[in-house]
């Protein structure tokens, strides 16, 4: 991410998630705040048919993208019913949850780089969305401080299980780096919390898997955000073990698939992804 340039790979997981409400039927995620939040010109252009991401082409994009969200609000239901009432949002981008969240007692943090988060407030106060007294916001800039730190700066309560959603990060970041916050998690958060991340595999052998993924790590690269990690999901899980996570469970997209997506007249499909769900 550019210094002082607020993310302009969430701007464009924000105008998936707006796509996927307009040209997808019926939406895996349902998110009434998903195209307001993007801003008029972007939803102008959506409305328009100007967009490539409402395209057929760009459905399986569109598909992970809404449900690697989905997956991760189900989770955090699940972990609800157990008693856990702090939500983390790692990366928080545009995301909406934390607006449309109907669960009572909740806490949510939001933490992001200052630059994206002082433009998330800007989007929110121009689109009209009123912020709820549980949303806390924790600025982090990670190139000078710890996650540890600007969550305690934030009140999160390390006493108390959390759920940390962590969605659309981990490609962009150091290997050192997302070791740094998931033993974190472990090692620091009360018993029974748990994060869900998606993360990037090698594309194997098959030629259209490799071209599609050099050709988005193109785009992402000229806007400045390069791919930096990817894991293979089994050695991944090791590590996690390894960390001292007690449950470790990997949604490959075959299963995300059958789950979200199973019998849809639309054709909308899953190219590939995949979630680690991990508990302390």
């Amino acid at each position: 991410m550019l210094a002082g340039v607020p993310s302009r790979t969430a701007q464009d997981a924000a105008v998936y998630r707006a796509a996927h409400q307009l040209v997808d039927s019926p939406p895996v995620l349902v998110d009434a705040l998903a195209l307001k939040i993007i801003g008029e010109k972007a939803e102008g252009k959506l409305r328009a048919g100007l967009e490539r991401r409402a395209t057929a082409r760009a459905g399986s994009m569109r598909a992970f993208i809404a449900v690697r969200s989905r997956y991760a609000e189900d989770c955090f239901a699940t972990a609800y019913r157990r008693g856990v009432r702090q939500y983390v949002v790692l990366g928080a981008g545009l995301d909406t949850y934390a607006y449309r969240c109907t669960l009572d007692g909740v806490r949510m943090f939001e933490v992001d780089h200052p630059s994206t988060q002082d433009w998330k407030r800007e989007r929110l106060a121009q689109a009209g969305i009123a912020i709820p007294a549980g949303v806390v916001y924790a600025p982090v800039d990670f190139e000078h401080e710890a996650l540890r730190e600007g969550l305690a700066r934030a009140q999160l309560d390390l006493s108390r299980s959390a759920f940390f959603a962590w969605l659309g990060v981990t490609p962009y970041l150091t290997p050192e780096a997302i070791a740094s916050t998931l033993r974190f998690v472990a090692g620091d958060m009360a018993a029974g919390s748990e994060i869900v991340f998606d993360f990037a595999a090698p594309p194997g052998d098959d030629p259209r898997a490799r071209a599609a993924r050099a050709a988005f790590a193109a785009r992402v690269e000229a806007k400045g955000e390069p791919f930096v990690s990817e894991f293979a999901p089994s050695a991944l899980a090791g590590t996690l073990r390894g960390l001292g996570f007690a449950q470790v469970e990997v949604a490959r997209h075959v299963a995300l698939q059958a789950r979200y997506l199973a019998e849809r007249k639309d054709g909308l499909r899953l190219g590939g992804g995949q979630l680690m769900r991990v508990r302390v």
